[in-house]
């Protein structure tokens, strides 16, 4: 599950880190994540259907509901991920930035064509964005068994 996107940056052994340009790549590839804030002072995530606008996590929510109140100008986490637990390969993305509300008429029309709907049946008249100021990502390497140490001759 490799995907050579953009720069190769050094990682821990049996990971890759991702760079800036292959996080966008995997976000854009996805419709599915966690948006990561504090409820109550504890940490929380919900997972949401999102899209990405440039560099922007973009979705909709109750304006009533906790992710609502919840992302108000706060600094909160949006995550991806793709894991294969037979192959134990995969990949995860995470950016982080502080959300706010879109209501320009403007905005909120242009981003009508990119397909921003909910998939709950609420009134979700809310339109959250989540500027990725910080993005990092890692893909999870399939590392090869240890080869098993030759027989002597003795052991044969």
């Amino acid at each position: 599950m490799r995907h050579d996107i953009g720069a190769e940056v050094p990682g821990e052994a049996g990971f890759r880190a991702l760079d800036r340009l292959a996080c966008l790549h995997l976000l854009r590839g996805r419709v599915v994540g966690r948006v990561v804030f504090t409820d109550g002072a504890l940490p929380a995530a919900q997972p949401v259907n999102y899209v990405l606008d440039g560099e922007e996590v973009l979705f909709r929510t109750a304006s009533t509901g906790k992710v609502a109140a919840a992302t108000r100008g706060a600094v909160v986490a949006f995550q991806v991920d793709d894991i294969d637990p037979v192959a134990r390969t995969g990949w995860s993305v995470l950016g982080v930035g502080e959300a706010y509300e879109v209501v320009d008429p403007q905005r909120l029309a242009e981003l009508s064509g990119l397909g921003l709907d909910t998939w709950v049946p609420l009134a979700s008249d809310h339109v959250v964005c989540i500027p990725l100021q910080v993005l990092t990502g890692r893909e999870l390497l399939r590392v090869p068994a240890a080869p098993a140490p030759p027989m002597s001759e003795a052991q044969g």
